[in-house]
């Protein structure tokens, strides 16, 4: 998966568009993410023992990664994300670039 947990990302789709937030947890293995004030939904929690209260919890729910845009850290534009082959020394490796100003993220 091309989001990372850290990343700022831009809502592209559903009842947060145009909303940007930062990647609290991703899951790559169900192609989720949740981002900080996005996509808030509430959770109500029954009376256990007999004097406490009920409770309503609100926390943010996980929703498709093919619903955000990385925001590059460069140019600060929504961008897709690319991979490139860096060499060196000690051998390859494959990092994240932006495919508008072709920099490297991280």
């Amino acid at each position: 998966m091309r989001i990372r947990k850290g990343d700022n990302v831009k809502v592209i789709a559903g009842k947060d568009k145009g909303k940007t937030g930062k990647v609290i947890q991703s899951f790559p293995a169900l192609g989720k993410v949740v981002v900080e004030g996005i996509n808030k939904t509430s959770k109500h929690l029954r009376v256990r023992k007999q004097g406490e209260k009920g409770q309503k919890i609100e926390y943010n729910a996980p929703f498709a990664a093919s619903n955000v845009l990385l925001v590059c850290p460069k140019c600060a534009k929504p961008t897709r994300v690319g991979y490139k082959t860096l060499t060196d020394d000690k051998g390859s490796k494959k990092v994240r670039a932006c495919k508008k100003c072709e920099e490297v993220i991280e």
